[in-house]
């Protein structure tokens, strides 16, 4: 049984299928992307979108599509699928889709007349290279195929329009394709067939393609892209054509083998596990060979140091992947370390100067440790905790500094974003944080406590010994409000933010809170009424003043709706840790439902992943980013977590799809 199959009646709807969207990456950060019948409806979506640094900090897209034509007896049928400004679809293409199946690379299965022929499509793992494999699987008469590209060679943030400057020269590769480069800067685009074919030099415009997925957006939707030509060729029953694009020349007799090895190493998606894997692995990023790192999403998203924190341990350590944790880690801690000495920051990671990030690396380090306790790192890392811990004690942070209480104090006006909240609008913040924050004390708590733990009673300075006796006290007293939960933030003029935010949920999930258990079960009762949805937790409860129930509209709409109602996935991770320290075995029903519905999202939007987030009320529609690092790694940790409650009693197969493979059964 296929588990990410999709049939006739989804895939020829295009209100439904253009939906559904497929990504893929590489380890150097590039990545394929569009929608399961192949027309784009994004800028973003190409067959081949790669990193050209020298030219933007943005990927490009170079191939944007490739259609494919059926020919039989002088009729020709366009196997493309394009939208247009207005409001034309040509060619039809998804009329002639039977079937989808994602399970290790996307397939589909094209019929038209007596012609059967099916496309697979591989994205290599360490080269920026598309390979598309057609295969004739049945035909009663002589049948062509033509290949016509359609390239780019723009930013993925930018649209392009016919101009003269564009160089539409194409060149010979052998006997085997062409290459083309449409402007100064840009790399060759190779583009070769590994079968007798004959290409026809008809290139052209095509105008006005359309992406509904900007306009919505409320960004310019409308481009043109250019056509070089085409590729023509016989096929024969059960032959089989390889199309391949990249940026050198390569000999094309080593494409059936290469397609084969590509597809020897994936693991087919049969369930939540391993969908989750598949997806946390196509965040990892090695754009030279000593920088390892986690990326935030696809397909606009960068590397942002909070998100790589709190993605980490999903993205290696639950994805069975150790070494990455020390890859990335190592990587971070030398970031770290230059922010602390002041040194100039590199440019491929954001965010590393963001008060909360060294407390979530912290926190990641305590994941991997209660992993692998003896791990030869051991040392390297709560080193390093120290250091980070020493560095907020001794107020050198540009923001956050430490009150004799014991808690630390967020300096300004909370603008910009000092949190996970980092939403704007004309500069300024949407959810203006600062103060007494409770989540990053939370963390501190946890940081002061899991160090003490780690190094041992006898080992533990005095000093910090103090400040967690003063914190814990401090905490409950500045954060404890009357009615069962957590001022979201405290400032020294005495402001209280009432607001119902899931920000307390973090602090009482941690391993060490100050609370009592009696006030962490009041807290979570809170955030599960008030914050839990199907699809992950709100930003802010539905009862509390400024709540947005869907984040739509223009971008300034949005800004305003992802921190004021919408739901994210990644807080499920919190959620769970919390509700079984709670509640324990009892709390397994409860949580197996829960990953049940997100279970579900995986044949929704971004097809195998989880988005960046949803709308805080039904039907919970998907927004943001279609695959986010930060929503597949925690609840990846959920899930795994999860299992390791699992009993005859309460067994997780009850809620979840698990198909016979082994890989895929919870642990008992």
């Amino acid at each position: 049984m296929s588990y990410l199959k999709f049939d006739r009646t989804t895939l020829s709807n295009l209100d439904r299928s253009l939906q559904l969207e497929h990504i893929r990456s590489n380890r150097g950060g590039a990545f394929n992307c569009t929608t399961l019948v192949g027309c784009n409806t994004r800028k973003y979506h190409g067959l081949l979108v790669v990193p050209l640094p020298h030219l933007s900090h943005h990927n490009h897209v170079l191939l944007s599509s490739l259609d494919a034509t059926v020919i039989q007896h002088g009729a020709e049928f366009n196997l493309g699928v394009h939208l247009y400004g207005d409001g034309t679809v040509y060619p039809n293409g998804h009329k002639y889709i039977r079937e989808y199946n994602i399970d290790k690379m996307p397939r589909t299965i094209y019929r038209v007349g007596g012609v059967v022929l099916q496309r697979e499509s591989i994205f290599c793992h360490y080269k920026n290279q598309v390979i598309i494999k057609f295969t004739l699987l049945d035909s009663h008469s002589e049948t062509t195929l033509r290949l016509r590209p359609v390239v780019a060679f723009r930013d993925v943030i930018l649209l392009s329009h016919e101009n003269e400057t564009a160089h539409t020269t194409v060149y010979p590769v052998g006997t085997t394709g062409v290459r083309t480069c449409l402007y100064e800067g840009y790399p060759d685009l190779y583009m070769q067939v590994d079968a007798p074919s004959h290409w026809v030099d008809e290139g052209y415009w095509i105008k006005n393609l359309h992406y509904p997925k900007e306009q919505i957006r409320g960004y310019e939707s409308c481009e043109d892209l250019y056509s070089p030509g085409y590729f023509e060729m016989e096929l024969r029953n059960g032959e089989s054509v390889y199309f391949t694009a990249q940026l050198e020349e390569v000999d094309v007799t080593t494409l059936p083998a290469l397609f084969d090895s590509e597809v020897a190493h994936r693991k087919a998606r049969v369930g939540l596990r391993s969908c989750l894997r598949n997806a946390c692995s196509q965040f990892y990023y090695k754009p030279v060979s000593n920088r390892h790192y986690i990326l935030a999403g696809f397909p606009w998203y960068g590397v942002r140091a909070r998100d790589e924190m709190v993605a980490l341990p999903g993205c290696s350590i639950y994805s069975d992947h150790p070494e990455r944790f020390h890859n990335v880690m190592s990587t971070f801690i030398r970031s770290s370390i230059n922010f602390i000495k002041q040194i100039a920051l590199p440019l491929d990671m954001e965010g590393v100067r963001d008060p909360d990030v060294g407390l979530w690396a912290i926190r990641a380090i305590q994941l991997f440790l209660a992993e692998y306790p003896d791990d030869s790192h051991r040392s390297f890392y709560l080193d390093f905790v120290g250091r980070i811990i020493d560095y907020y004690l001794s107020d050198r942070h540009p923001i956050l500094r430490i009150e004799p209480n014991g808690l630390l104090y967020a300096e300004g006006s909370g603008t910009p974003p000092v949190t996970w909240m980092d939403s704007t609008i004309a500069g300024q913040a949407v959810v203006p944080r600062r103060g007494y924050l409770v989540e990053v004390n939370g963390l501190w708590y946890n940081a002061l406590c899991f160090y003490r733990e780690a190094r041992g009673e006898e080992n533990f300075p005095e000093e910090l010994a103090g400040v967690i006796e003063r914190l814990g006290p401090a905490f409950e007293q500045t954060f404890v409000n009357p009615y069962g939960y957590l001022y979201d933030y405290v400032t020294k003029e005495g402001y209280r933010e009432r607001a119902v935010r899931p920000d307390m949920l973090i602090a009482i999930s941690l391993p060490f809170c100050p609370l009592s258990r009696a006030k962490q079960r009041q807290v979570l009762g809170i955030v599960t009424s008030e914050l839990l949805t199907p699809k992950g937790i709100r930003s802010l409860s539905p009862r509390s003043e400024g709540y947005v129930e869907q984040c739509s509209g223009l971008q300034e709409q949005r800004e305003h709706a992802y921190y004021n109602g919408s739901a994210w996935p990644w807080l499920l991770g919190a959620y769970t840790d919390a509700y079984l320290k709670i509640n324990g075995r009892s709390g397994v029903t409860h949580l197996a439902r829960l990953l049940g519905d997100i279970q579900d999202e995986l044949q929704h939007h971004g097809i195998s992943t989880l988005s960046e987030l949803y709308d805080g009320n039904p039907p919970y529609d998907s927004h943001g980013g279609i695959s986010f690092a930060m929503s597949c790694a925690e609840v990846l940790r959920a899930l795994v977590t999860l299992e390791r409650y699992n009993s005859e009693e309460t067994p997780l197969a009850n809620y979840l799809y698990y198909t016979t493979s082994n890989e895929e059964r919870p642990t008992r």
